[in-house]
């Protein structure tokens, strides 16, 4: 039986109780076992910046199994940025080694004294002293840890989350993070450092389920997605959204880059050390990229699509240098990347229309200068000058700088947009607004109609073709975020990777059913999967509920409600669209009418009891 460990950190008692299977296999695991967890122990009442607050690592049924791309855990809490429910999600071989150690969550409660490290040696767990360790980069830290216990794996953070800085994420393998909505700060508040783990056993399967691994091990590493993200990376991306208007320039007021040829993949491929690949995955994705000399020397994993948009064309900057050394600094630091590109775009068009400059007078925070994006990003890991302000994040710096602010502060919810023009993808603008974390394209990942999936579209929503595979038509647009929000929950709670499923739908809910049936506890049809998601995302959206949010907080900055893009032919600078913006108000409609919720986007009580959350009802 897999464990759920109890860490009070200011007594620095441990206990460890077995999993209540009923609820594990209910939500699935990892998120949504990690979020029955929040609902049930931090209520409304709770600062996320407190002891009572709950930080929790958790792992799925499939993480650590030879299952394709089975690496994947989560980091919950209520967020310190957003103030609402927040997770992160990160892969790498932490939460493989986490599962095989015999673990399904881990739960921080309180604040420790000094700093600690939790130590695993396979189910004995132990606090040790992490007072030398305080101060140390992400980087430091790994690397001494893994000397000190030989074989190990490490989360940690770095002087962002020590720091409290409410973008700071927890960062695994050196490379990977745990990145969104501040889990990091979490961390650093609880002055817990890091978390090791040394697993001496692997986690039990039966040969039918090695069987059906094997099968779909094969099918995901031979469909043409994987084969294009193993040779290329996310970074592929770059071109064809330069193309189409989805390439977020100079904070969203451009949907284009006029230099994108020199942050695209064949730029990045310049640097490239290495194709590497996360424990049990087949699509092998991960690119390591080296500067060799000059001022931006060094060598990190990544950086992936989001992180060249958000360092590059975001900020105005066609150096690829420089968005390399920008991403190992975050890495280093222990921040989340996108949140990081957003606020410094933030405090550049602040500077661009004369509200904001350096009290120290050292940046300039022009468009792609680059000692003002390097100099940022060590202020904010600091909170030193300028830094401490941007450390909150744009929704609370907006509100620091006046009414006029707010217009330049891109986010939802409090949680800084991702790198998709919403303008241009309908389904991600819908999904931006109505996750439940804020902004975010892997909330639901609605990319059948960008990636022009029409398998997927014909065999998920024949009743809405051809119109759902526009990525301007907002008809159906709703019909595709309900199903992948679902899709997408049951990927972070079994703990696999989105690219073996909702990005190219390489393996369908069908195809995880028929291997996660063959587990202990667990009997599910590709159906029943999805209603398992969709359970999740109605627990999840009902612990904002009682936080009072509702219609009024799945909105988009008025930037893409108000603000027409154009999009034009980068050969001959020729108007293909113009006037493009979000017609918001008739998705949410539709989507709150799919979801059987009211029209304040509010589950009712007969759709929570047609979920197996009657229990629920009592916080309508």
């Amino acid at each position: 039986m897999a464990l759920t460990a109890y860490i009070n950190l200011t007594t620095e008692e441990i206990r460890a109780a077995e999993s209540p299977v009923e609820v594990v296999v209910k939500y699935l695991g990892s998120r949504g076992y990690a979020a029955r967890i929040l609902y049930d122990n931090v209520g409304p009442e709770v600062e996320p910046l407190s002891r009572e607050n709950c930080l929790i690592f958790s792992t799925g049924p499939l993480t650590g199994t030879p299952w394709p791309t089975g690496a994947r855990y989560t980091v919950t809490a209520k967020s310190p940025l957003t103030g609402i429910y927040g997770y992160a999600n990160s892969s790498g071989f932490f939460g493989p080694e986490l599962r095989k150690a015999g673990f399904d969550a881990l739960v921080f409660t309180g604040q420790a004294q000094k700093p600690l490290i939790l130590v695993i040696e396979d189910r004995e767990l132990e606090l040790i002293d992490g007072g030398e360790f305080w101060g140390k980069t992400t980087e430091e830290t790994e690397r001494e840890l893994k000397e000190r216990f030989e074989g190990c794996k490490v989360a940690s953070i770095g002087p962002a989350g020590e720091n409290l800085v409410r973008v700071a994420s927890v960062i695994n393998d050196y490379g990977r993070a745990a990145a969104r909505c501040g889990m990091g700060a979490v961390m650093g508040y609880k002055r817990l450092k890091a978390v090791v783990v040394r697993a001496s056993s692997e986690v039990p399967v039966t040969p039918a389920f090695k069987q059906v691994a094997l099968e779909m091990m094969r099918k995901t590493g031979r469909h043409p997605g994987s084969k294009s993200l193993r040779k290329w990376g996310t970074v592929h991306l770059v071109d064809p959204k330069n193309i189409s208007g989805d390439l977020p320039t100079r904070n969203h007021q451009l949907v284009q880059f006029e230099k994108a040829d020199k942050v695209n993949a064949v730029s990045l491929n310049n640097y490239l050390e290495k194709n590497d690949g996360c424990y049990s995955c087949p699509i092998r994705c991960s690119r390591f990229t080296k500067v060799e000399h000059g001022r931006y020397q060094g060598r990190t994993e990544g950086p992936e699509y989001e992180t060249v948009n958000s360092l590059g064309p975001l900020v105005a900057n066609d150096n690829m240098e420089l968005i390399i050394y920008g991403n190992l600094l975050c890495n280093r630091y222990g921040m989340d990347t996108i949140s990081t590109g957003m606020v410094i775009a933030f405090a550049m068009e602040c500077r661009e229309k004369g509200l904001l400059s350096d009290p120290e007078g050292l940046l300039s925070l022009e468009w792609g200068d680059e000692q003002s994006i390097l100099g940022l990003i060590e202020r904010i890991a600091y909170r030193r000058g300028l830094g401490d302000l941007l450390a909150q994040g744009v929704r609370s710096a907006a509100l620091k700088l006046g009414k006029e602010a707010k217009k330049y502060a891109l986010h939802v919810k409090g949680l800084e947009m991702p790198m998709q023009e919403p303008r241009i993808c309908k389904g991600m603008a819908l999904g931006h607004s109505t996750s439940n974390r804020g902004a975010d394209h892997l909330y639901a990942l609605p990319t059948i109609d960008l990636a022009g999936n029409v398998e997927a579209a014909e065999k998920l929503f024949p009743q809405c073709m051809p119109e759902i595979l526009e990525p301007t038509n907002e008809t159906y647009k709703p019909d595709m975020v309900v199903y992948t929000e679902a899709y997408c929950a049951v990927s972070d709670a079994l703990g696999v990777c989105k690219f073996s499923t909702t990005e190219n739908f390489a393996l369908y809910p069908e195809d995880i059913a028929r291997g996660l049936s063959e587990l202990p506890g667990y009997n599910h049809s590709g159906e029943s999967l999805i209603r398992a998601g969709e359970r999740i995302v109605n627990l999840e959206r009902m612990y904002n509920h009682r936080l009072g949010l509702n219609r009024r907080d799945d909105q988009l900055p008025d930037r893409f409600l108000g603000e027409g893009a154009t999009v034009y032919n980068m050969d001959s600078g020729e108007v293909v669209k113009e006037g493009l913006v979000v017609d918001l108000e008739y998705m949410l409609d539709r989507y709150y009418s799919l979801r059987e919720w009211d029209q304040q986007g509010i589950p009712t009580s007969s759709k929570l009891k047609s979920l197996d959350l009657a229990d629920l009802i009592k916080d309508l």
